[in-house]
């Protein structure tokens, strides 16, 4: 089973498109909350636990555990560990580097953090896209058109009267041999989505941008499944994992789940 396969099937075992992204920052903790990497630990733990079963995966993003020095890396490492066996873990580093550096960033993510996908900057070219991509089992999504404003810099740009974000995903459709390659594709160009799902094809999108950074569910999911005919992944951080600054703080998140899922699963029933 390739890394494509088993998201497809992740996906439809859960009955969810949804990715929790584990943006951990001390300052958006309950205030009850030890900010010790124990307690930041416990805190990131209850809310896998209380939402494994209803999503797809999980998205830990290496910034904000790198922030929190050698214990934020030892933090990562525990929790990847405990992530269960049958989610995927999406681990967000964005990296891209040319010969044995981009190997030995391979391997931290991949190996060290035991991730299915890795996020991967193309700016590069292809052999710092290979380590990524050496193993059918891992996969790799790469960054096509980004949620951020500033995409509009370089992503948005024609070139041979093409947007640099067309040609991305057409040269990930070459790359694909193992089918084990994603792009990321931001809710926040939702017109740009449906152009972007037609040239990549069957790869599986990761879309982030829903929630905080205004991008709209409906028109992420039924652009980037192509109505529910290609597989997507919704990512959804702060919305999720701070649902709640009380004690209830993993129900909230559960309940936050609960409701995402049933909106994408009403539209699917529409579509089907």
């Amino acid at each position: 089973m390739n890394a494509t396969e088993k998201l497809e099937n992740v996906i439809a075992r859960k009955k969810s498109n949804i990715c929790v992204g584990l943006d951990i920052d001390p300052r958006k903790v309950p205030e009850f909350i030890d900010k010790t990497t124990t307690g930041l630990a416990r805190f990131m733990l209850s809310v896998i636990e209380a939402t494994s079963d209803i999503v797809a995966a999980y998205k830990p993003n290496l910034g904000f555990f790198e922030a929190l020095g050698p214990d934020g890396l030892s933090l990562l490492k525990l929790v990847t560990a405990r992530i269960p066996e049958d989610n995927v873990i999406i681990l967000d580093g964005k990296r891209g580097d040319i010969g044995h550096t981009g190997e030995f960033y391979a391997q931290a993510m991949l190996q060290v953090y035991r991730a299915d996908w890795t996020t991967v900057n193309p700016y590069l070219g292809f052999d710092s896209v290979r380590p990524f991509i050496q193993d059918k089992d891992k996969g790799a999504f790469i960054l096509c058109l980004t949620s951020n404003p500033g995409a509009i810099d370089f992503q948005r740009q024609e070139i041979q009267g093409k947007p640099l974000y067309y040609h991305v995903a057409r040269k990930a459709v070459e790359w694909n041999e193992l089918d084990n390659i994603g792009l990321v594709v931001g809710a926040t160009h939702p017109e740009q989505m449906i152009e972007i799902r037609s040239a990549a094809e069957k790869m599986p999108l990761l879309i982030p941008g829903v929630g905080a950074q205004g991008g709209d569910l409906e028109r992420a999911v039924l652009g980037g499944t192509d109505g529910f005919t290609r597989p997507a992944i919704i990512n959804v951080s702060r919305t999720v994992l701070y649902a709640s600054s009380s004690e209830d703080y993993d129900k909230a998140s559960r309940e936050m789940v609960t409701k995402l899922n049933g909106e994408i699963n009403r539209l699917r029933q529409q579509h089907n």
